[in-house]
């Protein structure tokens, strides 16, 4: 019997080409690797410097070419000065993640990285990431930016709690907030020379529960010349961060103006929470009449929703987000705040949700961390899940139910109705009242309910 040998035929066919004049872009920090089709020129992968002249230079050849769309990664901010020119140029650009255009194991390089890139785009296998308008973008760096001047002002407030520790000043354990109205009379007083500990205690404010004697007790202390210096320049640096804070919000208030108003379906309704002044870190400007001109709805109705939290979810979203994620679903897993099922052998193999590094991710669970002393209904859902499955969950649980919210108030522009809980309440109500009647009867006792 003869022994015939199986060869196994090579496939050679191919994806079809669905963006013939697509280009791939490999970013650095000061080279760029760029390649087209191979028939648009003989030399297809060629490299750039990041110089103006240079990306002026890639724009035009890219023209030249032919290119209509030009994929790149998202790569720090080297993506940002080439992305707004060619985008102004009228090329189509897909910014796009790294995660879904990792090449195949083997040798890695930049250019096989901008061909693999130019390849995938193509074939119609990447997606672009969701990114707002340039409008709102330019007031994302401004709110990005202004959050930034806040965090550096907190830590020279450390640097002040520090120099008081030095000398043993106990002021910051006594009164709540050492940058507030007294916390700022007595360390003004200090600097200036003041060291008697009565006349410093009586420059408190009327709101501050600690007695006079308590105050002039923690302000006894060494009065060392070099602390004092270091004290003096902390407070200075934090007072400095302070104005270029109110500079960025007018810069903020003077960009919000030039935006679009929305339709609003209803006027804008009185605050949820009164305070007689703005809290701490809030921008010294009417943002909550501006987002509600802006968006067409008051968003921080719903509990947990603040005047930080929803500057950042409008900059980072912008008004008309709805019309990226046709279903809250698609726009909660967007955020990660969902399970990410997966499935192998018809089995569940994990339900963890992604990692997804979102700002609006994080202001959500932000949002419902806040929720665990309301009063309302989510704020008990909240203190539900939270004692079932944990903070972390409960968190991430909390937040999918924000994002829901979220789209559903922009996509059909409703105010926020807490009456649509009424009936969720009054089973939650029922389910307690059958708890308490079964312990009651484990014990021997009958409940019965007020008339």
């Amino acid at each position: 019997m003869s022994l015939r040998k199986r060869v196994k035929a090579k496939c050679n066919s191919q994806l079809p080409t669905l963006h013939p004049h697509a280009a791939g872009i490999d970013l650095g920090a000061t080279e760029i690797q760029v390649a087209v089709p191979c028939d648009a020129d003989p030399d297809p992968v060629r490299t750039f410097a990041t110089f103006t002249d240079d990306l002026l230079a890639l724009r035009d050849w890219l023209k030249a070419c032919g290119v209509k769309t030009v994929a790149m990664e998202s790569t720090s901010v080297y993506w940002i000065p080439l992305f707004q020119m060619l985008e102004a140029a009228g090329l189509e650009v897909y910014l796009v993640n790294a995660r879904h255009c990792k090449n195949l194991p083997g040798r890695k390089t930049d250019i096989s990285d901008c061909q693999w890139l130019q390849y995938l785009h193509s074939v119609g296998l990447l997606r672009a990431s969701f990114r707002p308008p340039e409008h709102i973008c330019a007031v994302r760096s401004l709110l990005r930016h202004r959050a930034n001047l806040t965090r550096y002002a907190g830590s020279h407030v450390q640097h002040l709690q520090k120099a008081l520790t030095q000398m043993n000043l106990q002021l910051h354990h006594v009164i709540s907030d050492l940058t507030g109205v007294t916390g700022l009379a007595i360390l003004e007083a200090i600097l200036a020379g003041e060291r008697d500990p009565l006349k410093l205690a009586a420059l408190k404010d009327h709101r501050i529960k600690a007695s006079d004697a308590t105050i002039a007790r923690s302000l006894r202390g060494d009065w060392r010349t070099e602390h004092l210096f270091v004290l003096q320049q902390a407070l200075d640096t934090w007072k400095h961060y302070q104005h270029l804070i109110a500079q960025c919000d007018q810069q903020i208030e003077q960009d919000l103006a030039r935006l679009e108003s929305q339709p609003a379906a209803h006027p804008l309704p009185p605050p949820a929470t009164t305070h007689r002044q703005p809290q701490r870190n809030e921008p010294r400007f009417d943002a909550r009449a501006e987002l509600h001109r802006l968006c067409g709805v008051d968003l921080t109705q719903v509990p947990g929703l603040q005047i930080n939290t929803t500057l950042v979810l409008f900059t980072e979203l912008g008004p008309d987000f709805v019309t990226r994620f046709p279903t809250a679903k698609c726009f909660a897993s967007w955020l990660g705040l969902c399970p990410d099922n997966r499935i192998t052998g018809g089995r569940i193999i994990s339900v963890k949700t992604r990692a997804v590094k979102s700002r609006t991710a994080m202001a959500l669970r932000l949002a419902a961390q806040s929720l665990w002393r309301s009063k309302d209904y989510l704020g008990e859902c909240f203190r539900r899940w939270k004692a079932r499955l944990g903070t972390p969950k409960a968190i991430t649980a909390m937040a999918h139910k924000l994002a829901r919210i979220l789209w559903h108030l922009l996509k059909y522009h409703q105010p926020y109705d807490p009456s649509v809980w009424a009936k969720a309440e009054a089973k939650l109500k029922q389910k307690k009242i059958k708890r308490l009647q079964q312990n009651a009867a484990a014990l021997g006792f009958k409940l019965l309910t007020a008339s």
